[in-house]
């Protein structure tokens, strides 16, 4: 199980390595092994938050995501991504951006670190937009019911997300956006720049999203449909499929992870820039750690993990929102990759326990409660 899940993520990863090894020797090797080790904790919650979504889909997506998916998030968010701001921030040629980033290694990255204030607003309110939906939904289970329960009553009030975002993105434009950090360590008024990248990536998360779970709900009705006339099918020879109908829900859905992935991979993109601005580097280390992170998601809906640790999926969302308001503020402050990833760590590794505890607290009540009792809700109690 582990090897057929993690074979290919292995395979990279020697491929890889062999292949900074001969681009710029040990040294090479020494960076791509910590780009990949970076980027894997700082994705840890990415892969969570993507199998609660993965498990919805048949093994055909499945596979989809390991495939295709991958080739957008190595080549397409590690490798193209960063020229292509490169390219549109400094109004430049694709080619011309490219062997910017090739031999003029300093220059490109003054123009990443330019561009940083409109990525930051973009993925900030994309991922921002995630953790609102989640916190105000109201669920059966909660990690910190103390907190979730006022929040889920907060959350039947309409549109309370998208206000509560869009007031975020304000103030964040007129204090950390008119200071916005940029190379050489100077400051100047993005306030603009951030505006229209964060609500770009509102309106991004309200289409995407909303046609998902447009389509995922689309489906749930049909396949009740379908049970209650199952029988009826069988005698008269003319099932209905539904199959046209989830092949939209699950693209959609799919459509959701890779764009999910993207705003996930802004801060691994722009945190490699602290360890190197060698694009080749880059997209070697990067691409490795996304490789596991996809590996990661997979064994997580193969296992049956978020089943069993009900709170993972809270922790990681958690750690979503977290992430949410640091893109915001390195804005203007920069922020080590280090913090960012260990609060991720921290937050899935404590709802990880909570959850034990839980499991424990349950199966110690049903060896002393009797068959016919219902369960209750249960939560973290702290």
């Amino acid at each position: 199980m582990l090897l057929k899940t993690f074979g290919w993520s292995f395979a990279v990863t020697a491929l890889g390595l062999v292949a900074a090894v001969f681009y710029g020797g040990w040294e090479a090797f020494g960076i791509v092994a910590i780009l990949s080790i970076l980027e894997i904790s700082l994705s840890f919650d990415n892969a969570v938050v993507n199998a609660g979504i993965l498990k919805k889909m048949n093994a055909f997506w499945q596979k989809i995501f390991l495939t295709i998916g991958v080739l957008i998030a190595v080549f397409g968010m590690r490798l193209v991504f960063p020229v292509v701001i490169v390219a549109v921030s400094a109004k430049m040629g694709p080619i011309e951006a490219v062997d910017l980033a090739l031999n003029n290694k300093d220059r490109y990255q003054e123009l990443v670190t330019d561009a940083h204030p409109s990525i930051a607003a973009f993925g900030g309110m994309f991922l921002l937009m995630i953790f609102l939906d989640f916190i105000f939904e109201d669920r059966e289970i909660k990690w910190l019911a103390w907190l979730e329960r006022p929040l889920a009553k907060l959350g039947k009030v309409d549109m309370l997300s998208v206000c509560i975002a869009l007031t975020v993105l304000l103030i964040t434009s007129f204090t950390f956006a008119t200071h916005a950090h940029q190379h050489g360590g100077a400051h100047v008024d993005k306030a603009s720049t951030v505006l229209i990248s964060g609500i770009a990536g509102l309106i991004t998360y309200m289409v995407v999203g909303g046609l998902s779970g447009y389509f995922e709900d689309k489906l749930e009705e049909e396949e009740e449909r379908e049970h209650e006339e199952e029988e009826e099918a069988r005698r008269s020879g003319k099932q209905r499929s539904a199959v046209a109908l989830a092949g939209k829900a699950a693209f959609f859905m799919f459509l959701y992870l890779e764009v999910l992935d993207a705003s996930f991979s802004f801060d691994g993109v722009i945190g490699a820039f602290a360890i190197t601005n060698d694009i080749v580097m880059m997209a070697l280390g990067l691409g490795i750690g996304a490789m596991y992170v996809r590996s990661l998601t997979v064994y997580l809906v193969r296992q049956g993990t978020l089943d069993d640790y009900v709170y993972l999926e809270h922790g990681a969302h958690y750690a979503i929102g977290a992430l949410a308001v640091i893109l915001m503020v390195t804005i203007q402050y920069e922020i080590n990759e280090v913090i960012t990833g260990l609060i991720g760590v921290v937050l899935i590794a404590w709802s990880f326990w909570s959850s034990v505890r839980r499991n424990r607290a349950l199966a110690a009540a049903e060896g002393k409660a009797k068959p016919s009792d219902e369960k209750t809700e249960v939560s973290s109690g702290v």
